[in-house]
C-alpha cells in the first residue's frame, strides 16, 4: 500500500548543504597551513567527511511539479511516496521514480463485437481516469498505462456482448441506453483498474453502430417498424374521427343513415384519413341520356 516517505523542506537543506561546505573549506584551508607532519593527515580526513556528508545530503534533494509523484526506493525497498509540490529533501541515496498524477482521456478502437442478440455492432469508448495509489501503479502492474488499455478493451468488449443493440418489449435496457450503460461500464472498470491503483473517473460510450455488413438490413428493419407503428397511429386516430363523425351525425339530426350508408360512409373516410396520397373527389352527376 502506498505510504508517505521522509520529506523535508528543501531550502533549509540546501542552507545546512552550503554551510558544510563552507565548513569544510575552512578545515581544509586552517590544515593546509599547518605543519606538514600534522596538516596533512587532518587534511585528507577533513576531505573525505567533508566528500561523504555532501553526497549524503546532495543525493536527497528532489523537485517535484503539480500533480505528480516520486516514488522513493533505498536499494530496491520501497520507502513512500511524495506528492507535496515543490523543492523537497528527502531520503538519500535513494532512486525517485517520476509517475503522473494527472487526468488521462483514454479512447479505445473501434471494436466489432456481437451484441447480446449476436448481431455484430461496433462501439467505442472513453475513459477518464488518473492514479490514486502510486504503489499499485508502479509494483503491481509492469505498465499501468497498457494495463489500463487492455483492461479496457476487455470491458468495453463484455459490455456490448451483455446488452442488445436495441431495447426490446421485455424492459432490459440496450446499448442505446448511454445513462445505464454509462454507469455499467464505469462500475466494471473500477473493479478491474483497482489492481492498478488507478480511479476511473468518467467512462463514455463514443461510437456505437452496426457492422456495415448488416447496417443497410438493420437500417430497412428500423424503417419499416416506425412506418408500422406512424400507421398504427393513423389507424387509431381515424377509427376515432370516423365515430365522432357518426355520433355529431346522429345527435345533431343531419341525416339519417342505414346500417349500408353508415358502412359506406366509414369505408370512404377511413380511404380518405388513413390513405398516404391526397385523395381525388369523384362528384355524381346523375345520368346522361
Amino acid at each position: 500500500m502506498e505510504k508517505r516517505a521522509l520529506r523535508l523542506p528543501g531550502f533549509p537543506m540546501l542552507i545546512i548543504l552550503l554551510a558544510w561546505i563552507t565548513v569544510v573549506v575552512w578545515t581544509c584551508v586552517h590544515a593546509a597551513q599547518m605543519p606538514e607532519d600534522q596538516g596533512g593527515p587532518r587534511l585528507a580526513i577533513a576531505s573525505i567527511v567533508g566528500v561523504l556528508v555532501f553526497i549524503l545530503i546532495a543525493s536527497g534533494f528532489v523537485v517535484l511539479n503539480p500533480n505528480e509523484a516520486r516514488i522513493i526506493q533505498f536499494f530496491g525497498r520501497y520507502v513512500g511516496t511524495v506528492k507535496v509540490a515543490g523543492f523537497h529533501w528527502t531520503v538519500p541515496l535513494s532512486t525517485k521514480r517520476r509517475l503522473s498524477l494527472r487526468v488521462v482521456n483514454f479512447e479505445s478502437a473501434r471494436l466489432k463485437v456481437s451484441d447480446a442478440d449476436g448481431n455484430p455492432v461496433e462501439i467505442a469508448a472513453v475513459i477518464v481516469f488518473r492514479v490514486q495509489d502510486s504503489y499499485k501503479a508502479v509494483f503491481s502492474v509492469d505498465d499501468h498505462l497498457r494495463y489500463v488499455a487492455v483492461q479496457a478493451e476487455t470491458a468495453v468488449r463484455h459490455l456490448a456482448t451483455t446488452y442488445p443493440y436495441e431495447s426490446h418489449d421485455d424492459g432490459r435496457p440496450s446499448l442505446r441506453d448511454s445513462t445505464v450503460v454509462s454507469e455499467v461500464l464505469t462500475a466494471e472498470l473500477r473493479d478491474r483498474f483497482a489492481l492498478a491503483g488507478v480511479e476511473v473517473l468518467e467512462s463514455r460510450v463514443t461510437h456505437l453502430a452496426y457492422a456495415p455488413e448488416i447496417a443497410q438490413a438493420m437500417l430497412a428493419r428500423q424503417q419499416a417498424n416506425a412506418i408500422v407503428a406512424a400507421r398504427y397511429k393513423i389507424v387509431e386516430g381515424a377509427v376515432g374521427m370516423v365515430s365522432n363523425a357518426l355520433d355529431l351525425l346522429r345527435e345533431q339530426d343531419v341525416v339519417t343513415l342505414d346500417e349500408e350508408r353508415k358502412a359506406q360512409m366509414v369505408a370512404n373516410l377511413l380511404v380518405v384519413l388513413c390513405g398516404d396520397r391526397a385523395t381525388q373527389p369523384i362528384v355524381n352527376a346523375g345520368t346522361l341520356y
